[in-house]
């Protein structure tokens, strides 16, 4: 279908990390934006599962990162970076080297800067749908925008997540009667 494109005005902010039991979770500073048509939305935190929680027409994917956006008046939308196995990712390679040895506790590294538009393919092609948030308690209304063209990960950098967290991922869901246009 003709979708709007999605626009991303991704900033560099200090990095703030946590391992809060359940993920690798980045919180992200205000002022990143997704715009989609006349939509905006602010970037608020970003997290992983593996394997993925997403798939392409039956096609399975070794992680995906969750970019989680709030708009102003509170609904969200996740983008949905999907990754395979292939050369090292420098963000996630910063991300790993700085997961804080104390679950639950944050870190904010203000001497390390990192952007997540480091984490997105060249190519921004989406299939969208509404559903819910993937952990409970699996919050309704979020409007999903699952990247068409994956980025990569090493086998060391999926290593290194599985042995924290083998399997995060929620399985996937039915699509029941929802539609799922894929943008041009």
């Amino acid at each position: 279908m003709d979708l709007p494109a999605l626009t991303f005005d991704y900033n560099l902010v200090p990095l703030s990390i946590v391992d809060n039991g359940h993920t690798i979770m980045i919180s992200y500073a205000p002022g990143s934006m997704l715009k989609v048509g006349d939509k905006v939305y602010e970037l608020t935190q970003f997290h992983f599962h593996h394997p993925s929680e997403e798939n392409i027409s039956g096609t399975e994917f070794d992680m995906v990162a969750h970019l989680v956006h709030k708009d102003a008046e509170g609904h969200l939308a996740v983008v949905a970076v999907l990754f395979t196995k292939g050369p090292a990712n420098p963000l996630v390679e910063i991300l790993w080297q700085n997961i804080p040895a104390e679950k639950q506790k944050a870190i904010t590294l203000d001497s390390v800067s990192v952007n997540v538009k480091d984490l997105l393919p060249a190519e921004f092609g989406y299939y969208t749908f509404s559903g819910s948030l993937t952990t409970p308690p699996c919050t309704e209304g979020v409007t999903w925008y699952v990247l068409k063209t994956s980025s990569n990960l090493s086998p060391q950098q999926l290593a290194k997540f599985a042995k924290i967290y083998p399997a995060n991922n929620r399985p996937i869901q039915p699509i029941y009667e929802r539609e799922i246009p894929e943008s041009r």
